[in-house]
């Protein structure tokens, strides 16, 4: 995907100048009630220019207005370049998605018909070969290809899709560089990945998350109490025996109100999803771009998330008695119908090693598929039942070879294979134990060390796998995980996320096979390989494109900096407000209360100049935060204590002193052109 590089960009800055002024719309500004109080306050004192206020010069009313508008504007202007900004890397896709035709299969043999990709149906079966793009979101039902998905996740190397196992997903928009596959397409027309993206980056389905209700309610409230202070002021000063003009009070309550975090609120909240983008992760809510911020504790899947995922038979273990060729043959008989790497790897290990030649099973075999609860697979060849898979699993299918020297030695050898990191898997042939496997996996590079960081950021790590205790616990050592579960079944991993959940902490999963959709649908944060299933992708509520579990150091990172940007930004807001004060309420109450007087710390040059420039810079620095808004506060791993003492230092000191010498520039400015 691309973007504009420039926050500032012409093309960015053009076209969020025209929202910000359809923005003005009371039926979107409406959607933010202090903008529109600040809105309404505007328009009043537009109406009321045709009055002449005793004590204010026109020209004075006619600053105070524009200024007032500005502040309006600058806040819907946030918004409009954050959208701007999602809709720019939006165009791309929508160029992608305009151009994909489908070679749609009829039925008869391999013969199709070309049709937009528009009007293909869920179920539906296209066929993709090398160069075209694939047309919808589906699974691969044949063959083996070469596709390029820099379309969609930026990155420029090839990856294999294909039928079977947990890689077997695939994106509209994304191109066959070699061979040609069969896809059968799982997406309803519009519904789509790609259209999924589209409007995820223009912010059409970006609701305000908890939080940010949470917070805009607290807003609302602080703008009801100052505007009823306000409103009562009228009374005190008759009593003093004075007047404060309308135009004063309307400035009062402006500079009150927090207009700052408000204007910005919305913004911090679209640029959030956007960053999330930017890091090639399709998130359905802003709820779980908060909920990774908070994350406890991480569960990830070890097969193709911790591991590489491509399971090789490196070597056939067999008994004492038993001839290495007939633990081949029966393993290979075993996998022929196994259309994942592994059984593959299995059958391509028995032919090139114990030239065994089966090509197809003999007619009238019955295979016996896998499921994650027996955790077995195998095949019924002319009355003999062959049968491989989980050591635990084989024995428990078959008691009567679960006892005598056999099965000591198997645990002897399944011992040995596990130590080294490798997995397992039984074989038996008519209850008779022939042998073990030797499947290896490969943890992948830089895991460990990011797995550290996770752990400086305060969450704990826990690989989930179906592998037996000794794997798991050499894989675990390896990749640096602080806990497993092993010989997990789906049931297993929701129980632990319930569990955790039960004991108050939030919960992350990673996974990408379909065996994980429950467990990625339980927890807080489920994050799904786009390489993945999709039942997988459907059941997170996030979705990585680029297929790395360690993504997740960035989603909680993109959390975190959320959080804090809020945070760091409402702070900011309300030491900002604090200061103003001291430059309003001294300027407009001074005639009538003299006291008042110590308070102009500032010094300003007049009452009417105070009031105008503590107006224009409540205006300007909104425009001025908006880059921090948009681009978020750099988040550093650190613990809740010193990062509290750290936004207070740095954005509750600098919103007090900011005021302070921004106002007193400005005043300088406004005395010295005779503004006021």
């Amino acid at each position: 995907m691309t973007a504009p590089t420039s926050m500032f960009s012409a093309a960015l800055v053009v076209p969020a100048m025209r929202g910000a002024v359809e923005k003005l719309d009371p039926r979107a500004l409406i959607r933010n009630p202090v903008m529109f109080v600040t809105a309404c306050i505007a328009l009043l004192l537009t109406a009321l220019l045709a009055i002449d206020e005793p004590g204010l010069s026109l020209g004075f009313q006619i600053q105070l207005v524009l200024w007032l508008w500005l502040t309006v504007i600058f806040g819907t202007f946030a918004e409009a370049l954050a959208e701007g900004r999602g809709r720019a890397q939006a165009a791309s896709l929508r160029a992608t998605q305009a151009e994909l035709k489908a070679k749609l299969m009829l039925g008869v043999g391999d013969t199709y018909e070309i049709v937009p990709a528009s009007q293909v149906e869920k179920g539906e079966i296209v066929l993709v070969e090398t160069g075209d793009l694939i047309p919808a979101d589906g699974e691969v039902i044949a063959g083996v290809a070469s596709v390029n998905e820099a379309a969609i996740t930026g990155e420029s190397a090839p990856v294999i899709r294909e039928a079977g196992g947990d890689r077997s997903a695939v994106t509209a928009g994304t191109r066959v560089l070699s061979d040609g596959i069969k896809v059968r397409v799982t997406a309803e027309p519009g519904q789509g990945f790609l259209d999924r993206m589209i409007a995820l980056v223009e912010g059409a389905e970006r609701r305000k998350t908890p939080n940010e209700i949470a917070l805009t309610i607290l807003l609302v409230g602080l703008t009801i109490i100052f505007l009823i202070a306000v409103a009562t002021i009228p009374g005190f000063t008759a009593y003093a025996g004075g007047a404060v003009p309308v135009a004063l009070l309307a400035a009062l309550l402006i500079t009150l109100i927090p207009t700052t975090i408000a204007a910005l609120l919305s913004a911090i909240g679209i640029a959030g999803m956007d960053r999330l983008v930017r890091f090639n992760v399709l998130a359905r809510s802003g709820r779980a771009v908060e909920a990774a911020g908070d994350v406890d504790v991480l569960l990830l899947d070890k097969t193709g998330t911790i591991t590489i995922g491509d399971r090789q038979a490196s070597e056939f273990r067999p008994l004492a008695g038993v001839d290495a060729g007939a633990l081949a043959d029966a393993a290979l008989l075993s996998s022929l119908a196994d259309e994942t790497p592994e059984g593959r790897s299995i059958v391509a290990l028995a032919r090139e090693r114990y030239a065994v030649r089966a090509a197809a099973l003999p007619a009238g075999s019955k295979v016996i598929p896998f499921t994650a609860q027996t955790r077995l697979s195998g095949v019924v060849v002319a009355g003999v039942t062959i049968r491989k898979g989980a050591v635990d699993s084989v024995l428990r299918a078959h008691p009567a070879a679960g006892t005598g020297p056999a099965t000591a030695e198997l645990r002897k050898i399944t011992e040995e294979i596990a130590r080294s990191g490798g997995t397992p898997l039984a074989v038996v042939r008519d209850g008779r134990l022939l042998g073990a496997i030797h499947l290896k996996d490969v943890v992948k590079a830089g895991i460990r060390e990011r797995f550290g960081e996770l752990r400086n950021m305060g969450i704990r790590t826990v690989m989930i796998t179906g592998d037996n205790p000794l794997t798991a616990a050499a894989i675990a050592a390896e990749a640096g995980v602080d806990d497993f579960l092993a010989q997990a079944t789906p049931e297993d991993k929701l129980a632990l996320i319930r569990r955790e959940q039960g004991e108050g902490r939030l919960v992350a999963m990673c996974g990408d096979g379909t065996n994980d959709a429950p467990a990625l649908a339980q927890a807080d944060v489920g994050v799904a390989m786009n390489t993945g299933t999709q039942a997988a992708r459907e059941a997170g509520n996030m979705v990585d494109l680029d297929s790395d579990p360690t993504k997740l150091i960035e989603i909680v990172g993109l959390g975190k900096q959320l959080l804090m940007t809020r945070g760091a930004l409402t702070t900011f807001s309300v030491a900002n407000d604090v200061a103003k004060y001291f430059a309003i309420i001294p300027a407009i109450f001074v005639a009538i209360y003299p006291q008042l007087g110590v308070l102009n710390v500032m010094g300003l040059s007049s009452p009417q100049s105070a009031v105008l420039s503590a107006i224009m810079f409540n205006a300007l620095i909104i425009p001025a935060l908006v880059p921090l808004a948009l681009g978020g506060v750099r988040y550093r791993p650190m613990a809740a204590s010193p990062l509290l003492a750290r936004n207070l230092s740095v954005f509750g000191l600098g919103g007090l002193v900011a005021p302070f010498a921004g106002i007193k520039l400005i005043d300088l400015a406004v005395s010295g052109l005779h503004l006021a």
